[in-house]
């Protein structure tokens, strides 16, 4: 691992996101790591990220030379994004993914398509107005009645159920089949899959509680 962490890292992309939201992601994920391009996204808000990974084909030098050298991770195979290079490089309880949506829509498929690959590596996805992870082998969450729970498969898998208003129970799931998008919270939730590949979609104001129960200890 290039990136040892005892805290929640921050993980910036260089999609679009806003200079505040930066900031106060980092106040919960205060170990900032840039993925390529994010490390401008950085340096726009003021901070300069303590580490920076990926083949650099979209980090100007100018910027490049703003950053100590040791901070300065370059992997140079084209055979994987700079968001999976990260995502193999960081070894931390948690990682709160900014700036990797709302851009390329090929760049994005393709964090979930890396997230699905690396199921041990605990990501939250946040979006503007979304937050996306993958599903754990089980998981409790206590959210707010009525509010949106989506699933959405990225492989063939099956779980189970309680607390949705729809079970998902017996539903053979696959990204060209049955999807799970717009359930909704009916009481405290238990999920459980019988292999990986399900991606949790929530409402952004769930963060909090999905960071308790993803967090490794």
């Amino acid at each position: 691992m290039l990136i040892t962490a005892q805290n929640p890292v921050t993980l910036l992309g260089a999609g679009p996101v806003c200079v505040e939201y930066i900031k106060e992601i980092l106040n919960l994920a205060p170990v900032l790591v840039a993925a390529d391009g994010g490390a401008e996204r950085a340096l726009e808000a003021g901070r300069l990220p303590d580490a920076v990974i990926g083949d650099f084909d979209s980090l100007p030098h100018l910027l490049r030379e703003k950053i100590p050298a040791d901070r300065l991770h370059r992997i140079e195979e084209q055979e994987s994004t700079d968001f999976e290079k990260c995502l193999r490089a960081v070894d931390a309880p948690l990682i709160l993914a900014l700036g990797f949506d709302g851009g390329r829509l090929d760049h994005e498929l393709a964090v979930y398509n890396a997230m699905v690959r690396h199921p041990a590596q605990r990501c939250i996805v946040i979006g503007s107005q979304d937050i996306a992870f993958h599903a754990p082998r089980s998981l409790d969450l206590t959210l707010p009645e009525a509010s949106r729970l989506s699933l959405f498969p990225m492989g063939r898998v099956q779980g189970r159920s309680t607390g949705l208003r729809w079970p998902i129970d017996g539903i053979p799931f696959a990204p060209d089949g049955r999807i799970g998008t717009s359930n909704e919270v009916s009481g405290r939730v238990r999920l459980s899959f019988d292999g990986d590949g399900m991606l949790v979609i929530l409402p952004r104001s769930s963060l909090s509680e999905v960071m308790t129960r993803l967090s490794r200890g």
